[in-house]
């Protein structure tokens, strides 16, 4: 396959289908889909044939489950993380008391300051457990995860979405909301 790694398959697919759908010559529409044989069209322009059933295998095994194809498989979608418009069609969710937030030092003063902000996102992704929440932090350097009083949150008539692959999403956190580690 080149030498290409599924997962600079994966990041690429990442950044095509949340980012930068143009960078690949791709088009999506407001839900953010996209035909999976265009897909496959614009990997092949760009030098890194892909096929179908690597695609699959890469979309069934990732651990976070970014990606979704449609129900009669013929588009394919991130989940969300998505700093290009769309609309995932997400609705409202219950989400359990407590959610988890992974972090690194250094923002925690902002954090303190500012809350959780969806920065570039659509959302501020959330975890329902500390472990997934740690991960996440660890990707910047050494993790803090934060608690966030989801249930408080609720009450405030603040509003949450559950994606498909089990992030939880809302507008933003205020700080208030935030239980930081001693």
């Amino acid at each position: 396959m080149g030498g290409v790694s599924d997962k600079k398959i994966s990041k690429r697919l990442s950044y095509w289908l949340r980012h930068a759908p143009e960078a690949g010559g791709i088009e999506l529409d407001e839900a953010g889909w996209v035909d999976v044989s265009v897909l496959l069209e614009a990997f092949a322009r760009s030098s890194t044939p892909l096929e179908r059933a690597r695609l699959e295998r890469i979309v069934a095994e990732s651990d976070k489950q970014r990606f979704a194809f449609s129900a009669d498989g013929t588009r394919i979608r991130a989940n969300q993380g998505h700093s290009v418009s769309v609309d995932l069609g997400h609705e409202s969710a219950e989400p359990p008391a407590e959610l988890f937030h992974g972090t690194v030092s250094g923002a925690l003063p902002s954090i303190r300051q500012q809350g959780l902000l969806p920065q570039s996102r659509h959302h501020v992704h959330l975890s329902a457990d500390r472990a997934t929440a740690k991960n996440v932090g660890s990707r910047r350097g050494r993790p803090v995860v934060l608690t966030v009083d989801a249930a408080a949150m609720v009450k405030a008539g603040h509003v949450f979405y559950c994606s498909a692959n089990g992030v939880w999403l809302t507008d933003a956190v205020p700080s208030g909301f935030l239980r930081f580690p001693e």
